[in-house]
């Protein structure tokens, strides 16, 4: 199959991870794949992981938000010419596209030539932009332009059925909505260490370590974990290991601090990610202290794969992945000493430890949450799309 994929991601994070893995295992099944982005070939956009387009963040800090906005659906012009061209060299089955507000390149091209589209959504942007950074200026355009967006698509693929619900709102059916969560790429982290040697590596011996990966921000919670360590219910041996970076860093440093406890919390700082699988098999207990409501966070399935013990909040879109007691320690995000009565729990339970972490294991072959068989299912999605819109003409 001949498949247009078209995103407008330019940062190197955990989109960046999503879109590299899915058109790798597209093309590892066999297909052709042709990327339209801002770089000009996404696959060789070198760069460091949690790398942000500076030249971005600055034209959206010194334009007026209802410019910035306009420039961003303007954006889809210039992206839809790239596409077009593209599109009559390559001549392609299906368009394949990362959805992003105000981005209607795809749409406009299924539009103007009858190629099947498939919206991959990864979040509801009017919403999630109308809660942050001072909201949208243009919020009714917004609406019009994720509404036209999603109900255009032949298949929408949110990665969360929480998000589908989203996407249902703007009266999409169920017959083009295919919920397809994130993934792993199982070769990618079967040549992590053993637990024991990867704390050997990393000066953990004998040490209980608790372990976050990603980018943490306040809303995360990690700071909880901190406070908590300093508390009697941690045991003295607990060190907390943040394998990433992120805006709070320097405030949970001072945290750590002032409790006293500067010892044994380390941040990794940005790494590289061939180098994360290094530094998860030294966890013993893995950290989703909170999480968006309907996220589909990458972080887990890095947890299930390498067979962590999860602590998680007992949330929809999670509990789409994980079963209380099974794959994870769940708490209830609405009880205020839940998440610290489950660290308490899991740290002094070693048999619990390992229960949760041979389910968590089993939880990526049982749903099959690896990106080689989102590709498949994509490309089923595809052919389907294809065959109705032949027999529509």
């Amino acid at each position: 199959m001949k498949i247009l994929y078209h995103h407008r991601t330019a940062s190197k994070d955990g989109q960046a991870v999503h879109i590299e893995e899915m058109i790798n295992a597209m093309r590892a099944q066999g297909h052709e794949v042709r990327v339209v982005s801002p770089a000009p070939d996404h696959a060789s956009h070198a760069g460091q992981m949690g790398n942000k387009v500076s030249w971005v963040h600055r034209l959206r800090n010194f334009l007026p938000k209802a410019l910035y906005e306009l420039l961003e659906l303007a954006y889809s012009l210039v992206a839809y010419r790239r596409l077009a061209r593209m599109a009559r060299d390559f001549q392609p089955d299906v368009i394949y596209e990362r959805y992003n507000l105000y981005l209607l390149a795809g749409v406009m091209l299924k539009r103007r030539q009858g190629i099947p589209l498939l919206l991959e959504v990864n979040a509801p942007l009017v919403f999630e932009r109308s809660q942050h950074s001072g909201g949208l200026a243009l919020p009714r355009l917004a609406r019009w332009a994720e509404g036209w967006a999603w109900r255009s698509a032949d298949y929408v693929l949110p990665v969360t059925h929480v998000l589908a619900s989203h996407v249902k709102a703007y009266g999409v059916p169920d017959t083009r909505i295919a919920v397809i969560a994130n993934g792993i790429n199982r070769a990618h982290f079967a040549v992590s260490p053993a637990p024991t040697f990867a704390k050997e590596q990393h000066g953990l011996v004998g040490k209980l370590v608790l372990g976050f990966t990603g980018f943490v921000r306040e809303w995360h919670g990690v700071d909880r974990v901190v406070r908590w360590m300093a508390t009697p219910a941690a045991p003295s041996h607990l060190h907390l290991v943040i394998v990433g970076d992120g805006p709070v860093r320097a405030d949970l440093e001072a945290l750590a601090k002032q409790l006293d406890i500067s010892d044994r919390v380390r941040f990794t700082g940005v790494i590289h990610r061939d180098k994360v699988p290094d530094w998860v098999s030294a966890f013993d207990i893995a950290l989703q202290p909170a999480v968006v409501p309907y996220a589909s966070p990458l972080k887990l399935m890095e947890y299930l794969v390498l067979g962590k013990a999860i602590i998680a909040p007992r949330t929809p879109n999670l509990l789409e992945v994980l079963t209380d007691g099974d794959n994870a320690l769940m708490f209830d995000a609405e009880e205020p000493m839940g998440f610290e009565q489950a660290l308490s729990r899991l740290c002094t339970d070693e048999l619990l430890r390992q229960k949760l972490g041979a389910g968590a294991h089993a939880t990526i072959a049982k749903l099959d949450l690896t990106w080689d068989g989102n590709a498949q299912r994509v490309v089923n999605l595809a052919r389907q799309a294809i065959t109705a819109s032949a027999a529509a003409r």
